[in-house]
């Protein structure tokens, strides 16, 4: 069984690793990201993990296809996959001394084309931070493109004071719910 990871992700190929699991092919999805209206995040993180996985199927016809999406969330608001220091700043202020959601979202399209999904749900707790840690974490370019501004992989390690669930789910893939999936339905993990 052939087993496509629709994305280009590189943390999650490393996390995949981390279960004895090396895709056949890489193939992101290019698919429109942008919220719904009055969209909540777990429906959203669900519905872009479906859909990733949706296009990438159609173009790989009778394979095991892996797609996610993960959302920050505070309350209610979807923060967004940063593209610049002002917008990373904005995350991590709104972010700084208070808890917030990681919901990380899996689709697995079985060859036959039936879907499984599963949803890791993580609270995520940052120290108050200065504005001198900001500035740091900003200079330090390691914000670009992630969700809520920042990777818990790296140097933000050290701003967050607890996590509740799944680490790996945090940093985009959440391991427990993807072995149970690839189980399910035959695919040998390690």
């Amino acid at each position: 069984m052939r087993l496509i990871l629709a994305s280009a992700s590189p943390r999650r190929l490393d996390l995949l690793k981390q279960i004895g699991v090396t895709p056949d092919a890489i193939d992101p999805a290019d698919i429109d990201e942008t919220p719904r209206k009055d969209e909540l995040p777990a429906r959203y993180a669900a519905r872009v993990a479906a859909e990733k996985g949706v296009a990438v199927a159609e173009r790989h016809p009778g394979a095991l296809i892996l797609s996610g999406d993960t959302v920050v969330a505070a309350r209610r608001r979807i923060l967004p996959k940063t593209e610049t220091g002002h917008d990373a700043r904005m995350c991590l202020e709104l972010l700084s001394g208070r808890r917030h959601r990681v919901l990380s979202a899996v689709t697995l399209i079985a060859p036959d084309g039936k879907a499984r999904h599963r949803l890791s749900e993580s609270i995520v707790t940052f120290k108050r931070l200065h504005p001198g840690e900001i500035d740091a974490y900003i200079a330090s370019g390691e914000w670009e493109g992630k969700a809520g501004g920042y990777a818990i992989q790296g140097r933000a390690a050290g701003l967050i004071r607890t996590i509740q669930g799944s680490h790996p789910g945090i940093m985009g893939l959440p391991l427990y719910e993807v072995r149970t999936l690839l189980l399910a339905v035959g695919y040998p993990c390690g």
